[in-house]
């Protein structure tokens, strides 16, 4: 007759334990969308966002938004309505895509600025999509996404109420811990530099590099952005950044400077990724 060791039985059920623990805390393989700077302003433009969530593939688990979801910022005080009136179309098309999804802010769905007081200028967007910087996780990663609309001396800026929450996410996050930005306004761009052959922080926040030091000993390994309406790669330190073109192209007239109309499908792969820009 085999005995049986309770004490080794117990310390083998721990150890069983442990490693399911370990391996459901590693990344793990999904693939997502990033759709930035719809510009939804019209019935057309609405049912052109349409036509492209119902396109995605199955196996996309969830959707990102890069900011200007909706064009509130140009609108008059009497048009309003409308405008709040189109992100909820816009939410009901996101809730009917199946998927989770979700939405950072961008410029563009700020309050016109003859309306906003410094305290109200997200007010609509919160309203319908709530928070306007925020984490989730997913399968191990984590998601960080900012807003990067807020503006000081007519510059935008992560304020430092934004900042000291940043850098308290961070501290409680492990290091070896897979991150991903998102950024409404570019991290870096070279917009300017290959349009217009100069260099400007105009399309750039004011304090990125403040918020790009935080991440140093952390495994930031993607950086979201939008804003730009061009399709961009750059990679620092080891940190890729995308610009991910523009889901209006040209601002519904096409294609911008030769980026046509399209939105990135990101495929993890546990602690690596891949990408493509899709038409």
């Amino acid at each position: 007759m085999v005995k049986h060791n309770p004490i080794a039985r117990l310390l083998l059920c721990c150890l069983i334990v442990a490693l399911f623990v370990v391996k459901t805390a590693q990344a793990q393989d999904f693939k997502f969308a990033f759709l930035t700077d719809m510009h939804v302003h019209s019935d057309s433009t609405l049912d052109q966002v349409a036509n492209r969530l119902k396109a995605l593939p199955p196996q996309i688990e969830f959707i990102m938004s890069g900011g200007d979801n909706v064009d509130i910022d140009n609108l008059k005080k009497t048009d309003l309505a409308l405008g709040e009136q189109r992100l909820q179309q816009l939410k009901k098309l996101f809730d009917q895509a199946k998927k989770t999804y979700h939405m950072a802010i961008g410029n563009h769905e700020r309050l016109p600025r003859d309306l906003r007081n410094g305290k109200n200028d997200f007010e609509l967007f919160e309203t319908t999509f709530g928070q306007t910087y925020y984490t989730f996780d997913h399968k191990g990663w984590k998601f960080i996404v900012l807003n990067s609309v807020e503006v000081k001396d007519n510059q935008y800026v992560i304020g430092e109420q934004q900042f000291d929450w940043l850098q308290d996410v961070i501290n409680k996050t492990k290091k070896e811990q897979p991150l991903v930005i998102v950024s409404h306004v570019p991290f870096l761009s070279v917009y300017y530099p290959v349009l217009e052959g100069r260099y400007t922080a105009a399309d750039t926040f004011t304090n990125q590099k403040q918020v790009f030091d935080l991440f140093k000993d952390h495994n930031l390994k993607l950086v979201l952005q939008g804003h730009m309406h061009l399709y961009e790669e750059i990679k620092v330190k080891g940190v890729q950044f995308i610009t991910a073109g523009a889901v209006s192209g040209n601002w519904w007239q096409g294609s911008f400077e030769g980026t046509v109309p399209g939105h990135l499908e990101v495929d993890i792969k546990g602690q690596n990724f891949s990408w493509k820009y899709i038409k």
